[in-house]
């Protein structure tokens, strides 16, 4: 079983910056054991795949239109993984998702909503133009 919790949404105006942060809470394994990922979800549209680190190499991921923009990272000491998101477009206001699974046998999935496990409630973000 693992909490998330995100936090650090905002409004900013485009071209800023903004960092959301996600704490887990963690009970069967440690999170250091844990893929993480990123989603967001814009009023009207489907969720989508934002960006991942996984548990053992802190290999990254990212989603095309956030590539060069945004970045993530994990202090497993903290059990935390932030994203810092740079040069913010309007298209990226939407709610954002921090979520957590076991890797599994074989490839992971990491642009699936299927590869995770948990999820937090979400923060907003808002930028305006």
């Amino acid at each position: 079983q693992v909490q998330l919790a995100e936090s650090g949404g905002g409004s900013v105006q485009a071209g800023g910056s903004l960092r959301v942060s996600c704490a887990a809470s963690t009970h069967t394994f440690s999170f250091s054991r844990y893929n993480m990922g990123w989603f967001r979800q814009a009023p009207g549209k489907e969720r989508e795949f934002v960006a991942a680190i996984t548990w053992s190499d802190g290999s990254t991921y990212y989603g095309d239109s956030v590539k060069g923009r945004f970045s993530i990272s994990r202090d497993n000491a903290k059990n935390m993984v932030n994203l810092q998101m740079n040069s913010l477009k309007p298209e990226d206001t939407a709610v954002y998702y921090c979520a957590a699974g076991i890797h599994p046998s074989g490839s992971w999935p990491y642009r699936s909503l299927n590869a995770y496990d948990y999820w937090g409630q979400g923060t907003q973000v808002t930028v305006s133009s």
